[in-house]
């Protein structure tokens, strides 16, 4: 068997629950202490209960955020490539399958989303053109 990790990190929501693991004891069974719970939205970490970190805890907690924060931030952008394809696969279908019903379904919905997205868009691509022009 690999030798497993001194920390877990149970994802939750907006962080983690982390856990010392240990296999040192006369069992050799894995035991998980918690010691912190983690928000990776505002950079709050949480001793659980009267444990204090000690810095490698908290070095070992820092790089655990700094990674989970680069992967969130991907999984947004890969997220977001997914949606193009999904819109390209939609207009697809609206020209070439779609019934009257499905269409009447959706149009509404679809039009409101499309031009709300537009609107953010143009007037994103509007301020960084005009920071391009003052910089």
């Amino acid at each position: 068997m690999s030798e497993l990790p001194e920390y877990y990190f149970r994802v939750r929501e907006n962080g983690a629950a982390v856990y010392r693991v240990d296999t040192q004891n006369r069992q050799r069974r894995i035991e998980m202490t918690e010691i912190a719970v983690v928000n990776v939205k505002n950079g709050r970490v949480k001793p659980h209960g009267t444990h204090e970190l000690t810095p490698e805890e908290r070095a070992a907690i820092d790089d655990w955020m700094d990674e989970r924060v680069a992967l969130l931030a991907r999984r947004d952008l890969d997220d977001i490539h997914r949606t193009i394809d999904h819109l390209n696969l939609t207009a697809h279908w609206a020209q070439s399958r779609a019934s009257d019903t499905d269409l009447e379904d959706v149009t509404d919905r679809l039009l409101l989303a499309m031009h709300d997205l537009r609107s953010v868009l143009v007037r994103k691509k509007a301020d960084r053109l005009t920071k391009g022009d003052r910089g």
